[in-house]
């Protein structure tokens, strides 16, 4: 096998990998449109940085790098999108700063009214 084939097909293996391992967190977004975990500034970093990454990868030839990064693109901004569309950073917030509600503690399975919420 050439070192040409060989770096396509560890290419498209690759894109495989890379885009398998994405797909069940796009997947849990659509499910739960809970993107909490995630913060504005890091959405909106990987977005900038995949535009700017964009005139380096659409200057080579096409091939899997191309697709690998055009995935990219799209779940990253997908991403964005959600997350601004169903308040990722109010949900964010209220993570943060829950407000006191009694949960129950392991111990005696009652309610403590000063126990601390873990979320």
């Amino acid at each position: 096998m050439s070192l040409t084939s060989t770096a396509a097909v560890a290419g498209v293996a690759s894109t495989v990998i890379f885009v398998g391992s994405t797909l069940p967190m796009l997947g849990k977004a659509v499910r739960t449109r809970d993107l909490g975990s995630y913060s504005l500034g890091n959405l909106g970093l990987a977005n900038a940085g995949n535009m700017i990454h964009s005139v380096y990868v659409f200057s080579l030839p096409p091939g899997p790098l191309w697709a690998l990064h055009l995935f990219n693109l799209g779940s990253t901004l997908f991403m964005l999108v959600w997350f601004l569309r169903f308040g990722g950073a109010r949900m964010h917030r209220m993570r943060a700063f829950p407000t006191a509600a009694p949960v129950p503690t392991l111990a005696s399975g009652k309610v403590s009214p000063t126990a601390e919420r873990s979320s």
